[in-house]
């Protein structure tokens, strides 16, 4: 048997396995029929003896070594090959036994790999990297590896002793190495050993990898992703709704490593430990999304996940891929939705990683200058190799499906679209027609995008892209990239450095702050205050605002009240909500004892109340990208740092006027002309007192006038607080009161008639005089639910801004100048107001009072003129176009002509 065993050995074979030099070493290990039965051949380095156990009889065969480095053979009688494990003892005596890795076959179909070497077997994730898999019915994990230009590719980890000679892995004709490992199980630390031309061997990590270790190690981790539960089924099927561009959406950009530290000790709270904190407190603020900065896995801290090398491994610094999945879940619960920063423009240099992977330039462009980010010290992808193609489409697909990702928000994407990004002359090679535009970037992105769309409809794509690229969210047909929304990079440039100046010189920059209307519609946009504005010497958002502590404080209420009113969706970024005095640091926790100040606690009060109102006015978010959204009253006001424009919906009664006071200065009586005839509510206010401002404001309804301003026909004038955002709504004027004085003019001619007729036998005029007691009574309960009201505060101002005038005079002009400009209401509170306006007005404001309560109340009158016969029977006749005397002053008549303008 030994003999004909010897006839079966392919000594060049057996050569290139024990020198570890075989890329097809199923063609000679494992088992095979031959005619003399089946030939079975191992390969256990440093071993002195081995056997093979078949499972059927449980009989111990032994094998024969062939080759002192450890190769063996056997010759089993039969024709068919048996369930079997091969048994052997290493050279300290101590014995093993497993499966042969050799004796089953590639789990690869032809259309696989023709698919992955075209760019579009999207789901190769599920064969590359390690899988946890049975094969009849044996359990192991079945390994693959994209190395095309290798010599020969191993599996080594804690199962083999990292020995690259034990676990060679077969090439098939797509460049991609494969080989089932019996009796590896999850939790097993693996690379992958590559011996590449030349013969330099080094070890990588898998770049499918589902886990990796922690920092500094960077070994891959095989972990099965078959066991989570998912709960979040009701939030995945809305999801289209909460995120459709009809929707309100404002994100909470987060950094997991330092949004919270743990007190015991410990670097990093474990995603299951963050979930319920981080979604209780984006609940709390009315944020709907989350942004987290790049979860896959980096080796290093400061570049903040921007530097992957694990692009299916979320990073073992906060758990497990399934504790990551928790985090996903408890969010959905929540309706919070999630968005995954992913970084497709670049990979760092690491060994371990990708870069020159099968010892050529596999991922990268040979080139350097197409190849190489000078700046970033970073390589760039090679989006013209369909295999690295598939390797990224997929990516994104895997996110969105095996994490319930809710978007995917590109990281510099402008720097995939331009060959010259960053670089200098002579840096950069020229497309094809002597451009400076990727080529095969834009298909790569119009192709991602295309499919990631088909896949997941109601998943978000967003760029961050920085330059004038035209339809960034245009339509594919349209030639357009294809995402949802771009980053409005210029309006965060813009409007941060027009924030920092002080008030007194806003003005010189008005044009930065109008200018981002000018192109607001060109894409679909997201404004975002991100993390790149509070890091590397910018200082925080608090920081960036001029004036006293009181003063940033108003500015930050303004800058956040502003962005929330602009067209389009909405970003911050972790802790400059509470107004973070201090610098962002990945190394360290959030300020949250800044909580513990009353100011800063106001201010994130008010972000929730902001997000409130947000979330409640269509008009703030349903036609963000329709011009009918926006429209302009007054941008112009430069001098006085104001802008005034209209928010819609395609209703009329949701429009909301918009005010915005960039500057210091308080503004009364500012007139401010409006879309509609009608009534105009303050609704939102920044600068109210709840929210540390000074309270200045307008909480009664303006009615409009017919008086011309920013050509418009009608006004209104509202009181301006310094440094703030006012909303006012709308509501059309009431249809009822036409209706009311046509109904009057009814009764008063029943009343007429029946007078004549003596209909009924009541006496004449006694409907008429029915009707005047019920507006009497009305109109006196107003006057009296006035007096009530009354701020002393207000009065002692009032009082003060006469000047020298005799107090006679005060109330005179007070009352004459609120006849002239003022609603009716107004009226009664600025008469009441100079009633308890102090000792030296008493007299005369009562004097005021009794006009006015006579032009109130017409079936009063003066006491010092008693009532005549011919009084009342004029009183009992039906009105008539005769002007009657009324037996008031000219200011009551005034006053009376007041009440009947307003009811009409």
């Amino acid at each position: 048997m030994e003999e004909k065993l010897y006839d079966y050995m392919d000594w060049a074979e057996i050569e290139a396995v024990v020198y570890s030099e075989e890329n097809h070493p199923r063609d000679i290990l494992g088992p095979r029929v031959t005619e003399d039965g089946i030939l079975i051949q191992a390969f256990f380095p440093g071993a002195t003896r081995a056997a093979v156990h078949t499972i059927r009889d449980g009989k111990q065969t032994e094998m024969v070594c062939e080759d002192e480095a450890g190769f063996f053979a056997v010759l089993l009688p039969g024709k068919k090959i048996p369930s079997y494990t091969l048994i052997y003892w290493d050279g300290d005596g101590n014995q093993m036994e497993h499966y042969d890795p050799y004796a089953y076959p590639m789990q690869f179909t032809g259309q696989e790999q023709k698919q992955f070497e075209n760019g579009i077997c999207y789901s190769i994730y599920e064969k590359l990297g390690a899988h946890p898999v049975k094969i009849d019915g044996i359990s192991g994990v079945y390994f693959a590896v994209w190395a095309p230009n290798a010599i020969r590719v191993s599996v080594v980890g804690n199962f083999n002793n990292w020995d690259g000679r034990a676990y060679q892995m077969n090439l098939l004709e797509s460049g991609i190495y494969e080989l089932f490992i019996p009796g590896v199980r999850a939790g097993d630390i693996y690379k992958y050993e590559i011996k590449a031309k030349g013969g330099l061997t080094y070890l990588k990590s898998d770049p499918y990898a589902n886990a990796a270790q922690l920092r500094p190690n960077n070994a891959s981790v095989v972990f099965d992703l078959g066991k989570y539960e998912w709960q979040d089924e009701n939030w995945m099927k809305k999801r289209g709704v909460a995120q459709s561009n009809k929707a309100p959406i404002s994100v909470y950009e987060v950094h997991l490593g330092s949004w919270k530290k743990p007190d015991d000790g410990r670097e990093f709270y474990n995603y299951r430990e963050i979930a319920p904190m981080l979604a209780s407190y984006v609940k709390e603020l009315g944020y709907t999304h989350v942004e987290l900065m790049p979860v896959m896995e980096h080796p290093l801290d400061e570049s903040w996940g921007y530097q992957v090398t694990g692009y299916y491994a979320p990073t073992a610094r906060y758990g497990t891929p399934d504790d990551f999945r928790y985090f996903m879940d408890t969010m959905h619960q929540n309706d919070i939705g999630v968005i995954l920063d992913w970084v497709p423009a670049h990979f760092p240099r690491d060994t371990f990683g990708l870069s020159a992977f099968d010892g050529t330039c596999l991922y990268e462009h040979f080139d350097p200058r197409q190849g190489s980010h000078p700046h970033w010290g970073t390589l760039i992808y090679n989006y013209g190799r369909p295999e690295v193609k598939n390797f990224l489409i997929a990516n994104a697909l895997f996110w969105a499906k095996e994490y319930h990702a809710d978007g995917i928000r590109m990281d510099a994407v402008a720097s995939m679209l331009y060959l010259d990004y960053g670089k200098q002359d002579g840096e950069w090679v020229a497309n094809i027609y002597g451009g400076n535009e990727n080529l095969e970037a834009i298909e790569f992105l119009k192709h991602l995008n295309s499919i990631f769309k088909k896949e997941f409809p109601d998943a978000l794509l967003i760029a961050e892209e920085s330059t004038a690229w035209p339809k960034v969210t245009g339509d594919l047909d349209d030639e357009g990239l294809g995402f949802d929304y771009k980053w409005n990079m210029g309006w965060m440039n813009d409007f941060t450095e027009y924030m920092k100046n002080d008030p007194v010189y806003r003005g010189a920059h008005h044009d930065q702050l109008t200018f981002s209307m000018v192109y607001a519609y060109s894409e679909k946009f997201m404004l975002s205050l991100s993390h790149d504005e509070v890091v590397h010497l910018k200082g925080s958002m608090y920081t960036k605002m001029p004036g006293t502590p009181e003063q940033k404080m108003a500015n930050l209420r303004l800058a956040y009240a502003y962005q929330m009113v602009h067209p389009g969706k909405k970003l911050l970024f972790m802790g400059q909500e509470f107004g973070q005095e201090k610098e962002w640091n990945e190394k360290q926790s959030l300020s949250w004892e800044l909580l513990e100040d009353k100011e800063h606690l106001q201010l994130k009060n008010y972000m929730a109340a902001l997000h409130a109102f947000y979330k409640a006015n269509p008009a703030l978010y349903q036609l963000d990208e329709k011009p009918e959204g926006f429209e302009w009253i007054n941008g112009m006001e430069w001098e006085k740092n104001l802008l005034i424009f209209l928010r819609r919906t395609r209703k009329k009664e949701d429009t909301l006027l918009v005010v915005c006071n960039f500057s210091n200065v308080e503004y009364d009586d500012f007139r401010i002309g409006v879309p509609y005839p009608g009534k105009y509510k303050e609704m939102f206010n920044s600068d109210a007192e709840a929210y540390g401002g000074t309270g200045v404001g307008n909480p009664r309804v303006k009615m409009s006038k017919k008086t011309e301003c920013d050509e418009r026909k009608n006004s209104i004038t509202v009181k301006l607080a310094p440094l703030s955002v006012q909303i006012f709504s709308y509501t059309k004027p009431e249809t009822g009161a036409a209706s009311n004085k046509s109904a009057k003019a009814k009764t008063a001619a029943k009343a007429a008639a029946e007078k004549k007729t003596g209909k009924k036998g009541k006496p004449a005029g006694k409907t008429e005089e029915a009707v005047k007691a019920v507006k009497a009574k009305k109109t006196t309960k107003t006057a009296q639910k006035a007096e009530k009201k009354v701020s002393e505060k207000t009065v002692k101002t009032a009082e003060k801004k006469q000047g020298t005038v005799t107090a006679t005079e005060k109330v005179e002009k007070a009352v004459k100048q609120a006849i002239d400009s003022k609603p009716v209401k107004t009226v009664e509170q600025t008469v009441d107001k100079l009633v308890k306006a102090g000792k030296s007005a008493a007299a005369e404001a009562a004097k005021a009072v009794e006009k006015y309560r006579a032009a109130a109340d017409p079936e009063k009158k003066p006491a010092t003129k008693p009532e005549t016969k011919s009084e009342a029977k004029s009183e009992a006749k039906p009105e008539t176009k005769t002007k009657k005397s009324t037996g008031m002053s000219k200011l009551g008549e005034e006053l009376q002509r007041k009440f009947e303008t307003e009811e009409k």
